[in-house]
């Protein structure tokens, strides 16, 4: 798998034969993300209160609006009147926050561990928002220029009275001049009361000053997200794809030799063949587990899951690879033909195929199997064997370990003549009464029908 691409073929591997493991990690990501809900994002509620502005406002006039909503001021203002225990401005300036929308409108949204108090929050502080603007809007002006439109109002007052005094002093109405000249002082008077109106219409405070709540805020019925649901399913989605990615990446990094030619190489041996063991992938599974077993069973994990599918075998096909495995020990060896047969332990598959191979020699090769550790590998020493005979199982050794056991077997006084590489398969399902069997159709197919009443 080290050179393959990953396919979807892969993925669906993994989902198929690890699906226990990632069933009980996806679990314990959901039992993680609901720890966090609790200790770090305990569930919060948000409502919301619009505040309308009414007259015509910048973009950077609202921005400067939204800073003030959530400013310290107005938020210390809001969690004095509050009062609750132990929640100060400081603590409320985080779960506080405003943005401007179309139409000159601040939504102030505030964040509480329940919806009573989320509700309380927003409206309280869309409520000193609207206050300390107001104030601002009232006072903005610098006092000069508050000091010089008093001055103009107090002047147009003059100008007025003066008016009403050169009117009530002109002759009334005994002369034409004296008509005209009262028409012209009236034309002036509603002149300079209309200007004072425009004027007063035009000032911005008092265009902008009459902000208004729109009404109390919602009670939210649902968390702010991160909700606890949230979390639950991002914990155990997070979970699941560590699972799934690292079983790719440990595949991907995987030194653990596959291919016949590179086992034999590694061992500094011919290959002799391979021989198949009956069971597919429970082949790999030992006899007699012990409780860290058992859990690897319960998860699923005591197999491989990037060996390929085991193939179908019948019993004919087996036995005709550890024949002539057996025969090419007895062609290649001088009498006595006597071998010791090395399993690494630990390797399931290998340690029954020795079995069946020992089985089958029978005396001629004459096979002791012994077991050996990778991690220390320790051979017997050579008494009457004619040589070391390897044993194993593709996928599951690197060529250091391999390395480790020829450096063993050299040490013990044995040459390596031969490597077996065993795999498991599925057997053929039982024969029907009535048909032959693989050994009998094999036999049929060499030597023909048997003739009389002797076999």
């Amino acid at each position: 798998m080290n050179d393959d691409t990953i396919r979807l073929v892969t993925i669906g591997r993994i989902l198929s034969r690890r699906w226990r493991l990632l069933a009980v990690l996806a679990v314990l990501g959901a039992l993680a993300g609901y720890g966090t809900s609790v200790l770090v994002f305990p569930p919060r509620y948000t409502a919301s209160a619009s505040v309308l502005l009414p007259g015509l406002w910048e973009e950077r006039e609202l921005l400067t609006q939204v800073d003030i909503a959530t400013s310290s001021t107005v938020v210390d203002r809001a969690a004095a009147t509050l009062g609750w225990k132990g929640v100060s401005g400081v603590d409320l300036r985080d779960r506080v926050s405003a943005e401007a929308s179309d139409g000159n409108i601040i939504k102030i949204s505030g964040t509480a561990d329940t919806p009573q108090r989320a509700q309380r929050l927003s409206d309280q502080v869309a409520q000193q928002f609207v206050t300390f603007a107001t104030r601002i809007a009232d006072g903005s002006t610098a006092p000069e220029a508050a000091t010089g439109s008093e001055a103009l109002r107090k002047q147009v007052a003059e100008t007025d009275r003066r008016i009403t005094d050169l009117a009530d002093a002109a002759d009334p109405g005994r002369t034409v001049e004296s008509v005209q000249a009262r028409t012209e002082l009236e034309k002036l008077r509603t002149a300079l009361q209309d200007a004072v109106k425009k004027l007063d219409e035009a000032d911005p405070a008092t265009d902008k000053a009459g902000m208004v709540v729109m009404g109390p805020a919602a009670r939210p019925t649902g968390e702010a997200p991160p909700t606890r649901a949230q979390l639950i399913a991002a914990g155990a989605l997070v979970f699941f794809l560590l699972t799934v990615i690292g079983h790719l990446v440990a595949a991907r990094t995987s030194r653990r030799l596959r291919a016949e030619p590179e086992i034999a190489a590694a061992l500094g041996s011919a290959f002799l063949g391979a021989v198949d063991v009956p069971g597919g992938r429970r082949a790999h599974r030992p006899e007699h587990p012990g409780p860290r077993a058992r859990i690897r069973r319960l998860l699923g994990v005591d197999t491989r899951w990037d060996a390929p599918a085991p193939q179908w075998s019948g019993e004919a096909d087996r036995r005709i690879r550890y024949r002539r495995v057996c025969a090419r020990l007895r062609d290649g060896l001088p009498a006595p033909r006597r071998l010791l047969v090395v399993v690494p332990e630990g390797d399931e598959v290998a340690r029954r195929a020795a079995g069946q191979l020992a089985a089958e020699a029978g005396s001629d090769p004459l096979l002791r199997v012994v077991g050996v550790s990778v991690d220390r590998p320790i051979v017997p020493d050579r008494e009457t064997e004619s040589g070391a005979l390897v044993v194993l199982s593709a996928g599951s050794w690197t060529a250091a370990q391999l390395a480790g056991i020829a450096e063993a077997c050299a040490d013990g006084g044995h040459e390596i003549v031969g490597t077996v590489v065993a795999g498991p398969v599925r057997t053929r399902p039982t024969r029907a009464a009535g048909r032959p069997s693989d050994e009998a159709a094999m036999a049929f197919a060499v030597h023909g029908p048997t003739t009389g009443g002797s076999v």
